[in-house]
């Protein structure tokens, strides 16, 4: 991406804060971010611009791209799974054809499309490889299955439009669900885990995600112009994965297996009762493997990761204790840069 002109759309969310903060490292020339969420502006580049425009808006993505003479975009624009259903498609497949449209229009090299792993909805084997069979759950699941499709037309066109499929990504600043968890961990609780936690669940470091953005945006079409599974190199089972991070907390704090049957029918009535943050994708996988194969973006772009998920969830969770004070006083939202209402979880918290 050296000396390009680079547009992250949803600059304002968890991975475009990283992305602003990472990308002037690797030389580009300009940065802009658009998002519908305002800014923490000190948090970003003084140099970068920052500007709140929809990507659903025809005109006003034109003149962001045209006018600022983008290069490259990085589509992370996107309505999360606890957005109300008419936002998420509307925001996740128009926003799309929207943005691929406008690029078009101004010449852009390039457009990375950020999915995600969920296309694959809860499948019986592993691991999965981009060519398996996509089956989206809940509406966010399907969006990025037509997200994807959408791109799909625009490559046939001639563009270059790489899709990069992420595992669910942590890293400094994540909170969202994740919160819940450190919280639980940092109060010394028994962690409930669906299931007896022997499952592999494979998550993803936020700064390996971003070198699989960069090799994406600046390896040749013929390799970056594809589909790509980016997830964590070193896994365990989840309750080894989820049993380190208590062991670095060292208050107590422990895997508690479950019955999988009964949580989850506890969880969906809890979520059709919108009692609850945990919806279907999280809690319907939650006891199954969960992996991707990452051996074509590590054939074809030479991508690897540097952290395990041990390494990504300890980190992450370091952050959460340095902030921790700060974050009792920030609202709650559906965003992951924000901590999610817990609802009925923290009454059953007292009792763990």
């Amino acid at each position: 991406m050296q000396n390009k002109r680079v547009l992250v759309t949803g600059g304002a969310g968890f991975l475009g804060y990283h992305l602003a903060q990472n990308l002037p490292h690797r030389g580009i020339a300009f940065l802009a971010c658009n998002d519908i969420a305002p800014f923490f502006k000190d948090e970003y580049p003084s140099d970068a611009l920052l500007v709140n425009v929809d990507v659903r808006d025809a005109g006003a993505m034109y003149r962001l791209i045209h006018d600022n003479r983008i290069d490259i975009i990085i589509h992370c624009a996107a309505a999360l799974p606890l957005w109300p259903r008419d936002e998420i498609m509307s925001t996740n497949i128009a926003g799309v054809r929207n943005t691929l449209t406008q690029a078009q229009k101004c010449g852009v090299e390039r457009v990375i499309f950020i999915s995600s792993t969920a296309v694959y909805g809860v499948p019986e084997k592993h691991p999965l490889y981009e060519t398996d069979p996509v089956d989206g759950v809940g509406a966010y699941g399907e969006s990025k299955i037509a997200g994807e499709e959408v791109c799909a037309e625009f490559r046939a066109q001639g563009m270059c439009v790489p899709v990069i499929r992420p595992k669910t990504f942590i890293g400094t600043a994540r909170l969202g669900v994740f919160q819940i968890l450190y919280d639980w961990v940092d109060s010394g609780k028994r962690i409930p885990i669906i299931g007896k936690g022997e499952n592999l669940y494979q998550l993803l470091e936020v700064t390996d995600l971003i070198e699989a953005i960069s090799l994406a945006a600046s390896a040749p079409p013929e390799l970056a112009n594809d589909i790509f599974n980016v997830g964590a190199q070193r896994y365990e089972k989840v309750k080894l994965d989820v049993g380190a991070l208590c062991d670095f907390a060292g208050n107590g704090s422990k895997v508690l297996p479950t019955p999988a049957p009964l949580v989850k029918g506890a969880l969906a009535v809890f979520e059709f009762m919108k009692i609850s943050p945990l919806y279907k994708w999280v809690y319907g996988t939650a006891d199954k493997d969960s992996f991707v194969s990452t051996e074509k973006i590590e054939k074809k772009l030479g991508w690897k990761s540097n952290y395990s998920n041990q390494d990504a969830l300890i980190g992450s969770h370091k952050w959460y204790l340095e902030h921790k004070e700060e974050l009792k006083y920030a609202k709650a939202g559906v965003t992951h840069r924000v901590g999610w209402d817990q609802g009925i979880l923290k009454f059953i918290k007292r009792w763990m």
